[in-house]
């Protein structure tokens, strides 16, 4: 064989080596990096799936939670990360929608992210704790009006954070962004605990994430930004309530990769996510907290994500909450 025929052959196997390497991804184990604490309702979320996620990948997932700056943290150490599918990011509408829409200096925009999918959809709910003298809305209303309130978040800029202002707001309390004291917490769960201990009189959050909290007695639900009531939730709706725009107000969990993530490993992930979400243990924990569990399209993921983006940066700017520093 002469050389030109060697370097030719040399080049195709070097080509059909590389092309075999690449279709066998994922090939070691995948960081799945969660930006928010224990307990709240990313990690609720993200726990659920990781078995029958785990299983449809084919490889172990190690999930990780980095949290701080209302899921900013956690989100720059994927933004930052190599677009080859072995980091990737449980995305989460206050790290995706809210934090950009709140934070003028947040170190990513919704371009550094390639997103996957939007698979969970969660109302939010009001609450407070069993034992507070607070028996409704209106009645945390009259105490904002009065002696004062306060309540907790999963940090500054969050969804939790804008969530609880937006619904003052829409219940009259004049300069909500200011009257009412915010007491932030290090993730969802933290912000629970705060209301538990007493810390803080109330919070505005994802309903799976004080699910448990309500069905032991330890909490009671006030509100829920929904227009049908949410099984479990012995609370009125919103519409019920005279609010139906609060319906806007969702969570929702998604994942994502780096910006730059090829075409084929995305299309992996939405193969993987329509089988893990049907799973019967992961659904009948989610839709028992009230979350909808529907698998979108990269496109249609997308589409929603830039949607609540803007939904929130005009609320943002209606109440005065952008953070320019």
């Amino acid at each position: 064989m002469t050389r030109f025929h060697t370097g030719l052959v040399a080049v195709a196997l070097t080509g059909l080596t590389a092309t075999a390497a690449w279709a066998e991804y994922p090939e070691r184990a995948i960081n799945m990096v969660i930006p928010y604490g224990a307990g709240g309702a990313t990690d609720i979320s993200a726990r659920a799936i990781a078995a029958p996620l785990g299983e449809a990948v084919g490889q172990a997932l190690v999930m990780s939670n980095i949290t701080g700056a209302g899921g900013a943290t956690g989100s720059v150490a994927v933004q930052n990360a190599q677009p080859d599918g072995y980091t990737m990011l449980f995305a989460r509408v206050g790290s995706h929608s809210v934090n950009p829409a709140m934070k003028a200096t947040l170190p990513y925009t919704l371009d550094d992210f390639r997103f996957v999918t939007v698979y969970e959809i969660n109302p939010f709910a009001c609450a407070v704790a069993t034992g507070s003298e607070i028996q409704s809305m209106d009645d945390l209303i009259a105490k904002a009006q009065g002696d004062g309130i306060a309540f907790s978040s999963s940090g500054v800029g969050s969804g939790l954070h804008l969530g609880a202002t937006m619904v003052l707001d829409a219940f009259g309390l004049e300069d909500a962004a200011n009257t009412a004291t915010h007491i932030p917490q290090q993730g969802g769960g933290a912000a629970a605990t705060a209301v538990l201990n007493g810390t803080a009189d109330f919070l505005c959050t994802n309903s799976s994430s004080i699910a448990g909290f309500v069905a032991n007695g330890q909490m009671r639900p006030l509100l829920v930004t929904t227009a049908e009531p949410v099984p479990g939730f012995d609370a009125p709706s919103a519409a019920d309530l005279g609010h139906p725009e609060l319906e806007q107000l969702v969570g929702w969990t998604g994942i994502a990769g780096p910006a730059g993530l090829p075409d084929d490993v995305a299309a992996s992930w939405g193969e993987w996510m329509t089988a893990a979400t049907a799973d019967e243990g992961f659904r009948e924990v989610m839709e028992s907290a009230g979350s909808i569990i529907e698998v979108m399209d990269p496109e249609a993921a997308n589409a929603f994500i830039q949607q609540q983006y803007e939904t929130f940066r005009a609320l943002v700017d209606e109440l005065g909450m952008r953070i320019e520093g």
